[in-house]
């Protein structure tokens, strides 16, 4: 059976997610991670795109990353980012055999019906992975994710996030806009409440 071809377009987010293989959790330690962060940043070096938010759980990822005219497709960046984690992490484990679960999966932000809530849901659905997890209790104290750029104008990132137009949209300065973000992160926490109730 034949796989659904993939839409490789410039100038657009995904959304892309990948799993450990049979859902392990093999990023659970904290050089693991850093292991990813360093793979990001050389992806970063090497392919001309640009990462938006990141999150790093113990089995899976999730990155948003928007496509630039002239430079590389989703597919190069993505196979580059876990062909090179993969081959390190099997190095640093000595071990041999496949490292990811399956293709990564992904989502264009600019298709959803209203493509600006649909990236705020996406970057709050990122924030919030780490505390539904029970890795900690508010999102900012998370070091392998990316929220804090969008509402600490001074956080700096362990990888270089360009932040995204939707958000520069949200407001003139980056007061209005991270303050619009934590509005959002309100209203889509009461959201989930109301949903588990």
């Amino acid at each position: 059976m034949s796989r659904n071809g993939r839409i490789r377009l410039p100038g657009v987010t995904y959304h892309v997610m990948s799993r450990c293989i049979e859902k392990k959790p093999l990023m659970k330690h904290k050089y693991l991670k850093d292991l990813m962060l360093s793979v990001l940043n050389q992806a970063l070096e090497k392919y001309v795109f640009e990462l938006s938010a990141f999150t790093i759980m113990d089995n899976h990822f999730h990155f948003l990353i928007r496509t630039v005219v002239g430079g590389e497709d989703i597919s190069r960046i993505m196979q580059f980012i876990k062909s090179q984690y993969a081959r390190k992490y099997n190095k640093i484990m000595n071990r041999t055999g496949p490292y990811w679960n399956e293709r990564f999966s992904d989502k264009i932000i600019e298709y959803a019906e209203d493509p600006l809530s649909a990236f705020n849901n996406v970057l709050q659905y990122l924030a919030e992975n780490p505390v539904r997890s029970g890795y900690v209790k508010d999102p900012r104290d998370y070091k392998y994710s990316s929220y804090k750029c969008y509402i600490d104008e001074n956080y700096k990132s362990p990888v270089k996030i360009t932040l995204h137009p939707y958000f520069i949209n949200l407001g003139s300065n980056f007061k209005e806009r991270a303050q619009v973000i934590q509005d959002f992160e309100e209203a889509y926490r009461k959201a989930i409440l109301l949903k588990v109730v």
